[in-house]
């Protein structure tokens, strides 16, 4: 299980625009579609690294905890299904469905999406204010699939709680750590 880190996209970089197939509905999303009134976390995932799988009830949890507040879930799949057709958007909808994913569940086929937010890994997590400007990028908290350590959502947790309280997000973050991107081969 190769560990990749995530790249840190710079505090306060515009969240890129995007219109992409949501694989549980058929439907055509856009940022604005999936964006909250106070926040919106855009999650890179798949449905077979074993980081993704370590955290997917914590998503669950967050969705249901903070989507009634006004912050907006999207998640994207970016990885190359030809080499990796167990990401095929076919059994994204059924991975999002067995799971009870109500957020969107995205395909990103050209990986144009992942490469304009700089996504390295998954999971890797971007959020964005009401503004859209970043004000957190990095690990949902200090778990991973071999540490003794319950997933708490911790960071990203603490980070939108600071958005709805007002606040300063805190800028020290870490990054998030996971398999990589399965990346298409240029050719």
């Amino acid at each position: 299980m190769s560990q990749t880190p995530s790249n840190m996209l710079p505090l306060g970089t515009i969240a890129p625009e995007f219109n992409l197939i949501d694989t549980t509905t058929g439907k055509l999303l856009s940022l604005k579609d999936v964006k909250g009134e106070k926040a919106t976390l855009v999650m890179f995932i798949c449905n077979h690294c074993p980081f993704v799988l370590h955290v997917n009830h914590e998503l669950v949890k967050l969705e249901n905890d903070y989507s009634r507040l006004g912050v907006g879930f999207v998640a994207i799949s970016s990885n190359d299904v030809e080499n990796y057709p167990q990401d095929s958007p076919e059994l994204m909808k059924k991975h999002a469905a067995e799971l009870g994913y109500s957020f969107p569940y995205l395909f990103d086929e050209t990986q144009d999406v992942a490469k304009a937010y700089d996504a390295t890994c998954t999971p890797d997590f971007f959020l964005f204010d009401s503004e859209l400007k970043l004000v957190y990028r990095g690990q949902l908290d200090g778990s991973r699939p071999s540490l003794e350590m319950p997933v708490t959502g911790r960071d990203i947790r603490n980070a939108i709680d600071a958005i709805l309280a007002g606040k300063e997000v805190d800028e020290n973050q870490l990054p998030s750590v996971g398999c990589n991107i399965k990346w298409k081969q240029d050719g």
